[in-house]
């Protein structure tokens, strides 16, 4: 085999240069590209160099390497430079872009053509890469020199499309993939050369547009503006942050206060979606939304304030009092809409909601609490002949509002108190417009609230189903003994005390018929039970009889002690004020109560002497047989009793009972803790059911420690509020 002819290196070479100057041209557009035959003969000439090992100084690898660097320096030197350096602004941009191109086709067939550098040559030396030597010669010698006029040609575009003209996108999408791509995978020549400056720029044209904008424009027109998206992806968010930060942050409380487009205005006027968009753009930033929610919440006072003024002006009575609630509901309704369309259910909004209703429903309005208000509006809504008219499916919905309305008030405590006053006159004198709403609203509040707060008004429903039962059980009584009867139709209803309010109780000396009645019943009632106690709660009964008088008979409707005081004229024409008081053993403020409802109302079925509306005790009653009505049945109502105050009274009680619990119960759990953390402990628990006072806090642990419940803790006297539990 003849042997294989020696190249020599300035042999190789020339041929070599012969192929990049064609690759030149080829990129000047002077020339077609290579044919596979010019392709493969380059090749082969650089793989021959490289591998012609004998003698050992015809290996020209070294040599090669180095002549790849030199022929990208010198097309830069003598082509690229020289094209770059004469033109300007957008020029300069569109012809480094040109020439980056030119560079990584340059790249791409000398490292073809040098390829097996690449696989032994480099790899062994553990030198750059061929791809790597093409790139830094463009950056070294272009990059280096150029970049200041590319980065500052590049925010001029920038600004022009801020300000509306339109510029070439891809132009600038171009220029900026040279920043990243000169990094060759790092971003730190486009964060440093470019993003840096960059954001600098974009954060003073921001600042001085926003100071216009915010003089000229309306919030709502104010941030509608979008920032177009031409960057690379890494720059978006510190772009925005720049953005808002200059045109949001810094003009906040202006942009929130304009006098005719900020956010009270838009709260005033209704302006969902511009507060929708409100919400959308200040949600970006750090805590952009508390100033927004701080606005809802005082625009929300302001709005409950006024309802309460207005029912202040508007409410005389009780009667009159379901208006409050009612724009209470109104006003919920609105706002929580707010919260859930414009604001995204977002918990400041709901936070902001829930502290601006507790400041207007908890105010006094015209001398009521508004515990006590709705608790009168439930009891119209379930009550026969309430005010507020609704079919079934409003109802539901009205009642899971009230409930929902309830978690703003403190003293829920209080309104239970009323709901169960209120729902026991329902149940025990028929008012009640549907058992199914009755046991609708316990559902929800027990959901709401708990079983325990429930639970007495569960158990007064529950007795009147075994009531019932009971009343059945007592006719069927009689019917089996005829001798016991007490001669009137006689209806009792037994209830457990503990379910029911407390009401008042006095030894009323019965007349002779109602006090058969009540020795009948009791003798049925104990052949039921020995270890149950009959307590008469007189002051609930009624009694229909029929009044005797000249023109005709008259049913009167009476309440029972009404009913007693005339079952005395069955016997007495006349009788003085001390002889009633006398023969009924009752109080003085109960009597007066009675004899005006009989002889100084509407229905005067006493006549009294003197004949003036006020009784005293030198007064005399007589029955008025004269007396007549057009109506053949009649209810001769007592004087309205306010019950309020002992209601008041008796949640007063049991408070003082709760804290007490309280008090013991967290002093078992913890034996030692400092007097301000117990008192603190003791809110938190209560807070759920009523706003403790402190002072009664103070002097319920005062009390606890007078029992000898808890002691003040001798071991460290200079620490006096630390109490331990006794062992």
């Amino acid at each position: 085999m003849s042997e294989v002819k020696i190249i020599e290196f300035e042999e190789g070479w020339n041929f070599m240069q012969m192929g990049i100057t064609k690759l030149k041209k080829i990129l000047e557009g002077e020339e077609l590209c290579f044919s596979s035959q010019e392709y493969m003969m380059l090749y082969t000439t650089i793989f021959n160099m490289c591998t012609q090992n004998k003698p050992p100084p015809n290996d020209y690898s070294q040599h090669l390497y180095d002549k790849y660097r030199e022929a990208f320096v010198e097309y830069i030197n003598y082509t690229v430079l020289p094209s770059l350096r004469e033109r300007h602004n957008e020029f300069i941009l569109r012809e480094i872009v040109k020439r980056w191109a030119n560079h990584k086709i340059m790249i791409r067939w000398l490292s073809r053509f040098f390829h097996y550098l690449e696989r032994f040559f480099i790899a062994r030396r553990s030198l750059p890469g061929l791809d790597e030597v093409g790139l830094m010669c463009f950056r070294d010698l272009v990059y280096e020199e150029l970049k200041g006029k590319a980065r500052d040609a590049v925010i001029v575009l920038i600004d022009k499309e801020r300000e509306g003209e339109q510029i070439d996108r891809g132009l600038l999408k171009n220029v900026l993939d040279i920043f990243v791509g000169i990094g060759m995978g790092k971003m730190e020549y486009y964060e440093n050369d470019f993003e840096d400056a960059m954001l600098k720029h974009t954060a003073a044209y921001y600042s001085r547009k926003a100071s216009s904008w915010i003089v000229e424009d309306s919030c709502p027109d104010y941030i509608k503006i979008r920032v177009s998206h031409y960057l690379h992806v890494v720059s978006e968010t510190k772009l925005l942050e720049k953005v808002q930060n200059e045109s949001l942050v810094v003009y906040t409380n202006q942009l929130l206060e304009k006098e005719h487009s900020g956010c009270r205005v838009l709260l005033r006027d209704d302006k969902a979606e511009d507060l929708s968009r409100m919400y959308r753009l200040f949600h970006r930033i750090h805590k952009g939304l508390e100033p927004v929610s701080n606005m809802f919440k005082q625009h929300v006072v302001a709005e409950g304030m006024v309802l309460v003024q207005q029912a202040e002006d508007t409410t005389h009575s009780k009667s009159e009092t379901p208006f409050f609630v009612r724009k209470l509901i109104e006003l919920y309704d609105k706002y929580m809409a707010y919260v859930t369309n414009c604001f995204s259910i977002n918990s400041l909004f709901h936070k902001a909601l829930k502290e601006a209703f507790e400041v207007f429903c908890n105010k006094i309005v015209s001398g009521f609490s508004s515990a006590e208000l709705l608790a009168s509006y439930c009891d119209n809504i379930l009550k026969k002949g309430g005010s507020e008219q609704l079919s079934d499916d409003a109802i539901e919905e009205t009642l899971d509002k009230v409930v929902k309305l309830l978690s703003y008030i403190n003293d829920k405590d209080l309104f239970a108190e009323f709901c169960r006053k209120k729902l026991s006159r329902r149940l025990l004198f028929d008012k009640s417009a549907n058992d199914e709403h009755e046991r609708l609203i316990l559902t929800k509040l027990k959901q709401h609230c708990g079983g325990q707060f429930t639970s007495k008004m569960e158990g007064m429903v529950t007795d009147l189903t075994l009531a019932r039962e009971n009343q059945n059980n007592f006719q069927e009584y009689l019917s089996n003994n005829p001798s016991p009867s007490p001669g009137i139709d006689l209806t009792v209803t037994v209830l457990t005390s503990g379910f029911w309010p407390s009401y008042k109780s006095c030894d009323l000396s019965l007349p002779v018929e109602m006090a058969k009645c009540v020795q009948v019943f009791t003798e049925f009632y104990q052949t039921k039970t020995k270890h149950r106690k009959l307590t008469w709660i007189y002051s609930l009964g009624t009694c229909n009889g029929n009044g005797k008088f000249d023109s005709k008979t008259i049913e009167l409707i009476l309440g029972t002690y009404q009913a007693a005081v005339l079952l005395l004229f069955n016997s007495s024409d006349r009788l003085s004020y001390s002889e009633i008081k006398s023969q009924l053993n009752l109080a003085d403020d109960d009597l007066i109560r009675l004899l005006q409802s009989l002889s100084c109302a509407k229905y005067k079925i006493l006549i009294k002497e003197p004949s003036n509306t006020t009784v005293s005790s030198s007064d005399h009653f007589e029955f008025n047989s004269k007396f007549t009505d057009r109506m053949r049945r009649i209810r001769v109502p007592l004087p309205p009793v306010d019950e309020r105050k002992k209601v008041v009274e008796d949640v007063g009680k049991e408070r003082r009972y709760a804290i007490d619990a309280c008090i013991v119960r967290i002093m078992k759990s913890r034996k030692v803790l400092p007097h301000q953390q117990l008192v603190a402990e003791c809110v938190e628990q209560l807070s759920s059911m009523f706003k403790p006072d402190l002072k009664a806090i103070k002097k319920q642990m005062e009390d606890v420690i007078t029992r000898d419940y808890m002691e003040r803790d001798q071991e460290n006297p200079n620490f006096v509020q630390v109490f331990s539990l006794n062992q």
